[in-house]
């Protein structure tokens, strides 16, 4: 079965909402209703296999969870919630990503239903965070621009080239510039390859959006004011680097020439 008809089969069983189309790389992918916490759409992705389908979140529900943990990681109690889900709703979670494999003659709609059901209440996990940090880089980081007088958009949603919608932290507009800003902010050394690979790709697929300003738009903000746990290395500038500015949070004045310029 191709893309079209896959698409043509989740639309006689799904309401409008759920719009699929071609995903950038192999399958389809379908954008629904739900959201996440934060209003991300939850998409599922079908890969057509030998013997069935294979509906994949590739990884954004438990990514999503690592980007608003405070402490990059889930802990036993917060995995036992991600066991539970799975179990409860019959998804298997599969290095790193939820996964749910079903045969050619199986519903798909119902498929589909079923694995945002467990990207949502994955995600939902976050609200059992304990230890929270008393003011999180973000938060600092509204203070200061409103201190500054620079305005600004938080947690906006920009669309890239593959359709995929990035969460951008803050979009500042200084003297006619607009910049976009990514904050890096991990709590140790573990989650810093997640965050700059997820940053990298995000400026590069919101590339498009540079033709309207030749200057740089893309904004790295690296918290490193407590490095001591030698949290960030020369290769992580290096490649986050290579698409935005890099910024540190540890000379505001020089995030503040960024934004500026």
């Amino acid at each position: 079965m191709n893309v079209n008809e896959l698409c043509a089969q989740i639309a006689a069983t799904l309401p409008p909402l759920f719009e699929c189309s071609v995903a950038p790389y192999e399958g389809a992918r379908v954008s629904t209703p739900l959201v996440y916490p934060d209003g991300g759409t939850v998409d599922v992705f079908i890969l057509e296999r030998q013997d069935g389908y294979v509906l994949t979140d590739f990884g954004e529900a438990l990514g999503w969870l690592r980007m608003h943990s405070a402490s990059d990681s889930l802990s036993p109690r917060q995995s036992g919630f991600v066991n539970d889900v799975c179990r409860t709703l019959g998804v298997r979670l599969e290095r790193g990503q939820l996964t749910l494999r079903i045969g050619k003659n199986a519903a798909l709609g119902e498929a589909v239903l079923r694995l945002a059901q467990a990207v949502v209440r994955v995600s939902d996990i976050r609200f059992t965070f304990q230890r929270q940090r008393p003011q999180t880089t973000a938060k600092e980081v509204e203070i200061w621009l409103r201190e500054r007088q620079i305005n600004f958009q938080k947690a906006v949603r920009r669309q890239g080239m593959s359709l995929k919608k990035w969460r951008v932290n803050f979009e500042t507009n200084c003297d006619n510039r607009t910049s976009m800003v990514f904050i890096l902010s991990p709590r140790d050394r573990s989650a810093v390859s997640g965050i700059t690979e997820h940053v990298t790709t995000a400026c590069i697929d919101l590339s498009h959006l540079k033709e309207s300003q030749s200057d740089d738009l893309f904004v790295s903000l690296f918290d490193d004011r407590d490095d001591r746990r030698k949290v960030w290395h020369p290769e992580d500038f290096n490649l986050v680097g290579r698409f935005s500015k890099i910024a540190r949070w540890s000379q505001p004045d020089e995030f503040e020439n960024i934004l500026r310029r």
